[in-house]
């Protein structure tokens, strides 16, 4: 009784798996099975071709605002500068090398 494409599908797709989780080689393992080398080829090569989709429900959250200082210079420009550490850190050590 000759199995249907899908089951074909299906029984190839396992077996591939199996052999690239073994790590042999495709050889021994064809042997090993008693499949022959050009079957297990052609499987890889047809079933690499399809295209697989999967779908995952991805839920958005509004992000909160980074807070942020803003610095207003005489000269009219505005700088928005992160409020981490090391972001205030450089705008200080920048502001004492220009005095």
């Amino acid at each position: 009784m000759k199995k249907k494409q899908s089951e074909r599908q299906e029984y190839w797709r396992v077996v591939i798996a199996e052999q690239e989780a073994s790590g042999r080689p495709i050889r021994d393992f064809c042997r090993e099975r008693n499949l022959t080398e050009h079957s297990f080829y052609w499987w890889r090569h047809h079933l690499s071709k399809e295209k697989a989709m999967s779908f995952a429900l991805v839920e958005t959250k509004p992000a909160a605002p980074a807070a942020q200082l803003e610095l207003r210079l005489s000269s009219g420009e505005v700088l928005h500068i992160p409020a981490d550490a090391q972001s205030l850190r450089v705008v200080f050590e920048a502001l004492r090398a220009t005095r």
